[in-house]
């Protein structure tokens, strides 16, 4: 076998719209560079699960992989898609995920509601301040256009950072300057996001941004997660992001987690140099906000683990397979934005629900 690609399918209910992620990864990391991107793209192609609505594709070395990969994407059905130089820990070259939604049709709107997603937003030249701003305020025209809002519209956010050591602070202050533009504060809230070290191919863009966005939510359907008896707020050690967001449908509720590590109630780092305990701390950090939105474990769908330090991947993957043995997860070599966080975990988890407040997704 060549390829790995686990997928359960989510659907609430029969008729309903279905939900599928899917986490691609090669079995055989002695095969070239070249045939491993032939064979994930082949496995994209023959995805079911209905209408790829985005994907990303984690390369080794983006700046000489990418070429080669976005000839063979020209094949794939058209979605947003992303290549972040994100190398995965397995000893392989390349990992994708793809998320798939059948049901609606040949667009992305349905029942009322409009999913954009957007993939691989590059602002190249300028420090990462610089970079940063100018992505989020052509997100923010972009959205404007569509008559959505970031306040309002934005689910999720995903910022990668190349050099996360050096440049994470300007994207930090950056995208704080124009969320407190978009009214965006520790008074009303922020958005979820992962800001994590990733690389595109293009040496000149220190950072890159892929969103989620949806048209057609009341205020009612958004709630923002917090867990302050495990997380201190984002805003307490001066970053701009929510913890995790859960979206409630009529039949579903999505949730949203953001990138997250082992800190405490107060914002300070736990058990520095200690990977494994740090791994333990990150997971009851994510089920304390998965549990503030009436969900667990056992409802993700998928999740992207990033460790600063390649030798750490079997001891994290031990821990984490230890508590949740089924869990669907990528492990990727990717440096969290304080040096001494050695381990963060992002994921994405749905749950059935029914309610008459709202229309199904």
């Amino acid at each position: 076998m060549k390829i790995s690609c686990p997928t359960e399918v989510f659907c609430p209910r029969e008729g309903a719209v279905s939900e599928s992620h899917h986490l691609i990864r090669v079995c055989d990391p002695s095969m070239s560079a070249d045939e491993q991107a032939r064979c994930v793209c082949e496995a994209v192609a023959s995805l079911g699960g209905g209408r790829q609505m985005f994907r990303r594709f984690f390369l080794k070395d983006a700046a000489s992989l990418q070429p080669g990969l976005e000839e063979a994407i020209r094949s794939l059905p058209s979605c947003p898609t992303s290549i972040i130089g994100q190398a995965p820990l397995d000893g392989t070259a390349i990992a994708a995920w793809v998320y798939c939604v059948d049901g609606f049709g040949d667009g992305v709107s349905h029942n009322g509601y409009s999913h954009f997603w957007q993939a691989q937003m590059l602002s190249p030249g300028g420090d990462s301040h610089r970079q940063m701003d100018s992505i989020f305020r052509s997100y923010v025209s972009g959205l404007s256009a569509r008559a959505l809002t970031l306040a309002n519209d934005c689910i999720r956010t995903w910022i990668f950072v190349r050099d996360i050591d050096s440049n994470y602070g300007g994207v930090v202050v950056g995208r704080r300057n124009v969320f407190t533009e978009q009214g965006l504060t520790p008074q009303t809230h922020f958005i979820a996001s992962t800001g994590i070290a990733g690389s595109a191919a293009d040496a000149a863009a220190l950072v890159s941004m892929d969103a989620y966005a949806v048209g057609g939510l009341d205020e009612g359907q958004i709630r923002f997660l917090h867990a302050y008896d495990h997380l201190s707020p984002t805003a307490l050690y001066g970053v701009t992001f929510e913890r995790g967001t859960a979206v409630q449908y009529g039949d579903r509720q999505q949730v949203f987690i953001s990138g997250t590590a082992s800190i405490d109630s107060k914002g300070e780092v736990l058990h520095i140099g200690d990977v494994a305990r740090q791994t333990v701390r990150m997971l009851e950090n994510i089920d304390a906000l998965l549990s503030e939105a009436g969900a667990g474990f056992r409802d993700v769908r998928m999740g992207l683990v990033y460790l600063r330090n390649p030798a750490d991947y079997e001891t994290v993957r031990g821990v984490i397979a230890a508590r949740y043995p089924s869990l669907p997860l990528l492990y990727l070599h990717a440096p969290v934005c304080r040096p001494t966080w050695l381990v963060e975990m992002e994921c994405i988890a749905l749950t059935p629900e029914s309610t008459d407040a709202f229309p199904v997704f």
